[in-house]
Parts: structure tokens; C-alpha cells; sequence
């Protein structure tokens, strides 16, 4: 502070205490005795005035003003002034100007603001003077600053329909000063000058003016001020869309070709699909109406007319119409021609020379021809003889290898009988092919001896020298499952190779890790049937109790197969292999088995928007010799639509990788193998033992793939928390079969109805979040309400036992039920949801060991029993069909009317093409496979009689 002289300092404390004494007076006004002479200085003018201020926790506030001309500034608050020491002061030069500017500051304390009492905010002002008077600012109140924790009103959650307004309501907490609000959707600002469809009133609630399905998200109240932001707890807006009907589309063509039949037409549940949980379309999505074809009449031929008058031609006439009825809607014409003519005198007339050498050469012929047709009728006679020798041979000799023909009164009962019905038979146990069908439920002894030891070379089966092939008994199949495998003699098996690819050798290991090949098949013997002493090889395998057994142990069956073929079956998983008759040559027994992989490492390698869309199925043994193809039937979660997907088989045969085999739609002329799709199952014909999966890849974002939705709980609850986990599948059996074997050994169970979900390929994740549960007795301790899936865990289907779970909280153990809503949404695509509504049990029972026991539904059938047509029918129906008609009306006829001659070539090229299009038949029909339904197709190709099993040993 510069220094000032004894004149100055006089002046300045007159004009002090002339300030104190005018205290009272306005501001700017100066007293008479203070009355400034022309020649004196102005009144202060003040250059930075100070402000108001808000005091946070124990921060003091700054206050500070400027003026010029002035020789001192003081701060008064509330009527006093402030200490001396209280002042910061400095004064300097004005650049601009030349005048000297007097800056003071000061700092309040929340301890001054607070001695206030009363009803009058704590201010302060300053006081500046100068030669010619006093000058006062304007106050500045100092506050102290608070915030409240709790909102006077939240936001509440709502479930709104599309287009609908929404109201969000919200009241922060009180606060000094008054905070500024702002709205969180999903934790971002909103900002309604972006996006005007957002409103927020003066009293700072929300509004949606048109809900929009994009606008389901979480929103939050969010208050600040100086002491800091208070966030309001978040509310679930969901916006869900009613589904509508699309528009009928036009009547489809009458289901009959001929007489009545019915026109159908269909409407989607899209217009538009339901949403968030949305209401589904009432009414019906297919209407049918009776319609009438009229059927096409071939013409017929009427009676012949007499015979016209004798002619000068020595001729005469005769014609018939083709109206006994006339060809309609589009039936064929008569055939032959409408007239006949013939020699009216018998040779008798003769006019001319020409005509008596022409009667001569006639008669001549007429002789050479009877001469011919003699020689002919005996070679015909004696051909006959001969074939008649060799049907009685052929027929003698069939019955010493004892075929087994079902009979046909088992066979036919008006249309059909079930296939399993057999009648009564004389003791064969002497025959040697075993076409006979099996006794599945005998409980025999086992013929232990090696009757078929391990090829190794080129020879298939090494026999032994005893007379075991001369009295075989009856093949008894028994299903081999992972889970139920118990120890057993060796009998009558094939070794496996010991170069397998990855899927066979896993294949081997799994189902062989009890011992050192399959031991899941006997050849029981009989007392007194000629069976020679052969030497016993017992090797017992110990078998581990069964919680010794690992959890993920693969489906499997397994069975002893020769000529007369079989069926191996995994029920659980949908699973099947089909082993036709004549596909393992006679004389000949292999052991075969089939399995669904679930090791991650077996699976094929995935390019670009590649999906795995079945399990992957092994059969073997590798080096098996088949003969004809066999079907395995695997199950596929695709929705097919030719126009969406590029299906794909893959296979991994010995020491490979996984390849291309088929295309769906692209196949070559001559496939090395053939397969039928259908709505959830393919049907695969090969020669090939080997891995197989079917594999897709989406041609555009409509394409479908079915997911199976299931929810599990604990079965027991003895705590406050309760865990409920949304398993996202494949619609397989196979996939949900495992998840529940898991839960079992989690002690869980199902609560509620599996579904299926109809998965895009639109890159949408999947969200699954958990509604409706009663305020009052549950408390959901995910804070954010739903989980997302992205889309890349779920469209390869590599990632097994994909999952949510979501933790409720009870609030006392004596709340016994929970209710709630499971909404399973993909973005941008459909959902589903899942009502759930159990009652919890506090106390745990103890558990049996058998209760985890999960049953493999592992089946075998060996021989005719497998198959639904009877064997006899079957052979009939080959030797018929099998020879191409001029009229068509053989096998092509029948893979059309059976509907698989989308590849005719694959058939054509096989031994037996009605054999080979019959196999697929019985595969494509294990469950609900019905003979007459078959009867009709082959009545309408006019081979009724080829179903009467009498006929073939006429």
C-alpha cells in the first residue's frame, strides 16, 4: 500500500466517520456538510460489484468489489461493518484511464451466516468514498447450501401400448439453491431439441408423446447443484406392440386331383408381430373349405354297328363311337381305330387274275404259319417244365435255410396289420439265416465263445470250424446306453479299427471306456440244439457305481446287426439309424452303434455366418461292409424356407477333416449320397460311416432358427434367495435332454413349460428380464431388470447350456409362492413369454441316488420286429416295382407319390431302387409310420395286389 502524507490521512478519516454518520442515507447521496466544491474529485464508480454466493459443507465464500475514484472501500454486512483485518485491499492503476482503482476483498464464514437468526438472508455490501462523497454497491446474500437426499416422487416403471403417451413423473428432493433436472434413458442424456418426441415440463416430469418400440429402456431422474446429484431409482418402460393379421392370401388349389377335397388359405400373426410381451392374434391363422375336382374320364369304346351291305371290293363295314363315355376333363381318347373292314365271301370272290394269285399266296402263308406256331408251342412247353423244376428247387432250398415269410393272415387285416404280429411257427432253430423275427424280451443264457473274432486283413469274418452257423439261434438286440452300461460277457463281435477320425475315435472311447469294445449284445443258446463245446472267454469289466460315471456321458446305442438289418434308436435325443435288410451281407454279424457328440473339439469349424443346426451324429464301426445305404435320421432347428438358407452336410470320415458332402438344392446328377428335410429332421442315406452335422448359413435376415426356451429352479429353498436360470437352446430333444440331466445334479428343476423361440438372423441380441413379481414379498437384486445375450453367443450354436439367472429375494421364509412373468425378447424380432407360478419348499428331503438316474431312451431292434412293413411284402414290392413300366407306374411313380423324387438319379443308381425309396419311408415314419396310408398310394398306382403277401409263393 503506497504511502500517504498527515493531510491525507486527516481527510480520510473525516470521511470516515462522515460515512458512518450517513448510514441511513441513500445510496449515492452525499451530506451538506460533505458538499464537494467544483474543483473537488467525483462520487466512486463502482467497477466490480460483488455477488451472491452459497456457502458448501464448511467452504467460505469470496466476496470483492472495485471502484474508482475512491481513496477506501469498506464491506458492512447486515448493518455492521467488518473488521479492518477482515479486508484484503489493494489499489492500482488504471491503464486506460490513469485513475486509481480500489479492489477490496473479504471472505464469509458459515459460522458468520449462521449467528443470523430470523427470517432475513445474511448480506453484504460495500461502501466506497472518495473526496467528493460515498458510494454504495448493490448486497450480495450468502446462502447455505443444502440438498436432500430422498425425491419427493419417483418415476414408477409401465408396460405401454405402441404409440401410446407416457407420463414420467418426478419431484427431486429439496435443495438450496434449486438443483437442475435432467432425464437418463439407459444412462444418456435426453435431449428433447434431438429427439422432439420427448417433453419435459416445468415441474420436471417426463413425456413420451408417442411411445415407440424403441423407446422400451430404463429411465432415471437425475437432480444436481452445487452440493452435488441425486438419482432417482430407475423405471422400466416397456412398449409392446399387439400382433395383428396379415392379409389372407389366395386360395390354394383343391387338395384333390379328382372328386372332393379341400382349398385352404393362411394369414400371419405379423401385421405387425407381437412385441415386449404383446398380445398374440386371436381367431384363426388357416381357414379350409370343401372344394370338388371333377375327375378326368378316359373315353370308351360302343358297340359295333352291323356290317355294311357286301361291297364291289368284295369288302364290308363296320364302326362303333368312342362315347360309352366320350373322353371329359381331360381324359384319354379312345384308343384303335373306329372302323373295321374283313372279306364279306370268304376268298370266295374272285374278279380277277390278280386277286386268284394273291387268295394262292394267302393260303400258302396261313401254312408256313401253322408249321412256325407248333415249333413254338412246344419250345414254350418245354421252357416251362424247366422253370417249374427250378421254382420247386428254389422253394425247397428256401426252406432248408429257414426264411421266415410272415403269413399273410399277420400281415393283412382288411388293409393292414401291425407289422410286430406274427403267427404261430414250427421249431427252425436248425435254419441258418436269421430273417425270423427276434424274441427282444427272452432272458437267455449267453454263448460265450469268440463265434467272430477280430478282422484283421482283408478277410471280414474269420469263422470258426464248429457247427455253431448250422444251428444259430434266435439274435436277441439290446440297447447300449452311456448311462446304463453294465458288465457282460463277450459274445459274437467285431473289432473296430483302430485309425478312427476324431468323431469315431471319441465315438469308440465313450461308449467303450467300461471295457475294450462294445459289449452290449448276446447270442443266447438253447439246451439241446446241437451247439459243440466251444471254449468260454469271460471278460468281466468292472463297472463303477453310477455317481462314479461322468455327468456329460453322450446318448448312445448299440446293437448286432447281420443280414436281415435292424434299428438303433436314441429317443430322448431324436436320434435314429436304420440298417435295411440286405445292407450287411449274409452270413455276416457286425456290431454297430450310433452316438450324438457333445465335445465342443469334435464339431466342424464355422466360416462367416456359418450355424450349427443339428447335434453331431456318429455311427459306425468305420470299416463295416455295407451293401445298400442305411438312413440316419438327426434332428435340425432350422425353419425352412429355400429361399433364406444355404443348408449344408458335413462329414469327417477316418483320418479327415470335416467336408462338404451335400448342398441342399445344388446336388450333382449322381450324389454319393441323398438326403430328405423336413419340418425338424433330416433324413441322410449313405454307405459311409462317419461324424455328421448339418450346417447353415443365412442368405438374409428373415431366416429362422428354432431356439427352446426353458426355465429352471432350485427344488429347494431354504434361504431368501431364489435363483432362476433362462436356458437358451436348440430346438433338439438332444439339448434339452442334457440341460435337464444337469439340473437334476444341481438339484433343479423345470417351473415352467419349455418354448420355442423363433431366433432372426438380424444380428438382434436377446434380451430376457423378469416381471410382475409382487412388490411386497420379492425383491429383485439385478439392478438393471434384464440381461442381454449378444447375438454372436447364440446364432453359431457352439456354446452349449447358454443361460441367464436372475436372483429374486424373498422377504421372509414364509413365502411360499412365486409368480412372475419371464419375457424373452430379440431385438428387433419376436419373443416369448414364460408364466411362471410355483410353490418353493424350505425344507431339503434327502435324495435317493436312483432319483438322478436319467434314462438314455436307448432302443434296439433286430430283424423284421424293426421295420414296419413285413419282410414279405417288401421283397414282393421290389420284384414288381423295380422293372420300369412303359406307363411309369413303377418306383418313379412311387417317389412321387411318396414325395422324395427330388433326386430320381440317387435311386436309379442302386441295386433295388423300391427297396432302397421303401428304407427311406420306414425312417421317415418310426412313430407314426400307418401301412394303409401306403396301401392307398400303391392302390392309386394301381399295384393293390402287390400288398397280398399270399402271392409271393404262387
Amino acid at each position: 500500500m503506497p504511502k500517504r502524507n498527515a493531510s491525507a490521512e486527516y481527510l480520510f478519516l473525516a470521511f470516515f466517520f462522515l460515512a458512518i454518520g450517513c448510514d441511513g442515507q441513500e445510496r449515492g447521496q452525499v451530506s451538506a456538510f460533505a458538499q464537494p466544491s467544483p474543483l473537488a474529485e467525483s462520487l466512486p464508480r463502482f467497477l466490480t460489484e460483488p455477488e451472491d454466493g452459497f456457502i458448501v459443507r464448511n467452504s467460505p465464500v469470496l466476496l470483492s468489489c472495485a471502484a474508482s475514484p475512491a481513496t477506501q472501500i469498506y464491506f458492512k454486512c447486515n448493518g455492521e461493518w467488518l473488521h479492518q483485518k477482515a479486508h484484503n485491499s489493494q489499489e492500482h492503476i488504471d491503464d486506460s484511464t490513469g485513475r486509481t482503482v480500489w479492489e477490496v476483498k473479504t471472505d464469509v464464514s458459515r459460522q458468520q451466516v449462521e449467528e443470523i437468526f430470523g427470517l432475513d438472508d445474511y448480506w453484504c455490501q460495500c461502501v466506497a468514498w472518495s473526496a467528493a462523497g460515498t458510494t454504495k454497491s448493490r448486497k450480495a446474500y450468502i446462502r447455505i447450501a443444502n440438498f436432500r437426499k430422498r425425491f419427493e416422487q419417483e418415476p414408477l416403471g409401465k408396460e405401454v401400448p405402441v404409440n401410446h403417451e407416457v407420463l414420467l413423473d418426478c419431484r427431486p428432493p429439496h435443495a438450496i439453491p434449486p438443483p437442475q433436472v435432467k432425464w437418463l434413458k439407459n444412462d444418456i442424456v435426453i435431449d428433447p431439441a434431438k429427439d422432439p418426441n420427448f417433453y419435459i415440463t416445468v415441474e420436471h416430469n417426463l413425456i413420451i408423446k408417442q411411445a415407440r418400440v424403441e423407446d422400451t429402456a430404463n429411465y432415471t431422474c437425475l437432480a444436481k447443484n452445487v452440493v452435488g446429484s441425486r438419482r432417482s431409482s430407475t423405471a422400466l418402460v416397456i412398449v409392446y406392440v399387439d400382433g395383428g393379421w396379415s392379409q389372407w392370401t389366395e386360395w390354394s388349389e383343391c387338395s384333390s386331383k379328382c372328386a372332393r377335397g379341400l382349398q385352404k388359405r393362411t394369414r400371419a400373426c405379423s401385421n405387425p408381430t407381437p412385441l415386449n410381451g404383446g398380445t398374440f392374434c386371436t381367431g384363426e391363422a388357416i381357414q379350409k373349405i370343401a372344394c370338388t375336382t371333377p375327375c378326368p374320364v378316359d373315353g370308351s369304346w360302343g358297340e359295333w354297328s352291323k356290317w355294311s351291305a357286301c361291297g364291289p371290293e368284295c369288302t364290308h363295314w363296320r364302326s362303333r363311337e368312342c362315347s360309352y363315355p366320350s373322353p371329359g376333363n381331360g381324359g384319354k381318347d379312345c384308343s384303335e381305330s373306329p372302323l373295321q373292314s374283313q372279306n364279306c365271301t370268304k376268298g370266295l370272290c374272285m374278279k380277277s387274275s390278280k386277286y386268284r394269285q394273291e387268295f394262292i399266296n394267302t393260303s400258302e402263308t396261313r401254312d408256313e404259319i401253322a408249321l412256325y406256331a407248333g415249333v413254338a408251342v412246344a419250345l414254350v412247353v418245354a421252357v416251362g417244365i424247366v422253370l417249374t423244376a427250378a421254382v420247386v428247387l428254389y422253394k425247397r432250398r428256401r426252406h432248408e435255410y429257414g426264411s421266415d415269410i410272415l403269413d399273410a393272415t399277420s400281415a393283412m387285416t382288411g388293409g393292414f396289420g401291425p407289422a410286430n404280429l406274427k403267427a404261430g411257427r414250427h421249431d427252425n432253430s436248425h435254419l441258418l439265416c436269421m430273417a425270423v423275427q427276434p424274441d427282444l424280451t427272452a432272458s437267455a443264457g449267453q454263448f460265450h465263445g469268440a463265434s467272430f473274432p477280430p478282422r484283421e486283413g482283408p478277410q471280414k469274418i474269420a469263422m470258426t470250424q464248429s457247427p455253431l452257423l448250422e444251428s444259430m439261434p434266435l439274435t436277441h438286440g439290446k440297447a447300449c446306453a452311456s448311462v446304463c452300461m453294465s458288465s457282460m460277457d463277450s459274445a459274437a463281435t467285431v473289432e473296430f479299427g483302430q485309425n478312427l477320425p476324431p468323431a469315431l475315435a471319441s465315438a469308440d472311447s465313450e461308449l467303450g471306456s467300461l471295457s475294450s469294445d462294445f459289449r452290449c449284445h448276446s447270442i443266447p443258446h438253447r439246451s439241446g440244439m446241437g451247439f459243440a463245446a466251444m471254449p468260454e472267454k469271460k471278460e468281466k469289466t468292472a463297472v463303477p457305481p453310477l455317481g462314479a460315471l461322468p455327468y456329460d456321458r453322450r446318448p448312445s446305442a448299440c446293437g448286432t446287426f447281420g443280414c436281415m438289418g435292424g434299428r438303433l434308436v436314441i429317443a430322448n435325443a431324436g436320434v435314429s439309424l436304420l440298417v435295411p435288410p440286405g445292407a450287411i451281407p449274409q452270413g455276416q454279424f457286425y456290431k454297430m452303434y450310433l452316438m450324438v457328440s457333445h465335445d465342443d473339439a469334435l464339431r466342424p469349424v464355422l466360416e462367416g455366418d456359418q450355424t450349427l443346426l443339428s447335434p453331431v451324429v456318429v455311427f459306425g464301426p468305420p470299416n463295416v461292409p455295407l451293401l445298400t445305404p442305411v438312413v440316419v435320421s438327426v434332428p435340425h432347428c432350422a425353419e425352412l424356407c429355400s429361399e433364406d438358407w444355404l443348408l449344408s452336410m458335413q462329414r469327417q470320415e477316418i483320418g479327415g477333416d470335416w467336408e462338404e458332402m451335400l448342398r441342399y438344392r445344388e446336388e450333382p446328377p449322381f450324389p454319393p449320397c441323398y438326403w430328405q428335410l423336413g419340418n425338424g429332421v433330416c433324413h441322410l442315406m449313405t454307405e459311409t460311416p462317419a461324424a455328421y452335422a448339418l450346417l447353415g448359413e443365412p442368405l438374409s435376415p428373415a431366416a429362422v432358427k428354432l431356439l427352446r426356451l426353458a426355465a429352471f429352479g432350485p427344488s429347494v429353498c431354504p434361504s431368501l434367495e431364489y435363483s432362476l436360470r433362462i436356458y437358451c437352446l436348440p430346438d433338439d430333444d438332444d439339448s434339452l435332454e442334457e440341460v435337464v440331466e444337469l439340473e437334476k445334479r444341481l438339484g433343479g428343476r423345470l417351473v415352467v413349460e419349455s418354448k420355442t423361440l423363433r431366433f432372426k438372423a438380424n444380428a438382434g441380441n436377446l434380451r430376457l428380464s423378469v416381471h410382475n413379481t409382487p412388490n411386497t414379498l420379492w425383491t429383485n437384486k439385478l439392478q438393471d431388470r434384464f440381461q442381454d445375450i449378444p447375438f454372436g453367443h447364440i446364432w453359431p450354436g457352439t456354446q452349449r447350456l447358454l443361460h441367464c439367472m436372475f436372483t429374486l429375494e424373498r422377504n421372509a421364509l414364509s413365502t411360499a409362492e412365486l409368480s412372475c412373468k419371464l419375457c424373452v425378447q430379440q431385438l428387433e424380432g419376436e419373443g416369448q413369454i414364460l408364466h411362471v407360478q410355483t410353490l418353493l419348499h424350505n425344507v431339503c428331503s434327502p435324495l435317493s441316488g436312483g432319483c438322478l438316474q436319467g434314462g438314455s431312451g436307448a432302443l434296439t431292434l433286430v430283424g423284421p420286429a424293426a421295420f414296419k412293413l413285413p419282410y414279405a411284402i417288401r421283397q414282393k414290392l421290389c420284384g414288381s416295382l423295380d422293372v420300369q413300366s412303359p406307363h411309369g407306374h413303377d418306383w418313379r411313380l412311387l417317389a412321387h407319390k411318396l414325395g422324395v423324387h427330388r433326386c430320381m438319379e440317387y435311386f436309379q443308381s442302386k441295386p433295388s431302387p423300391t427297396g432302397t425309396i421303401l428304407d427311406l419311408w420306414e425312417a421317415q415314419h418310426l412313430e407314426d409310420g400307418d401301412l394303409d396310408l401306403l396301401a392307398t398310394v400303391l392302390e392309386e398306382m394301381g399295384r393293390r395286389e402287390d400288398m397280398n403277401p399270399q402271392t409271393t409263393e404262387t
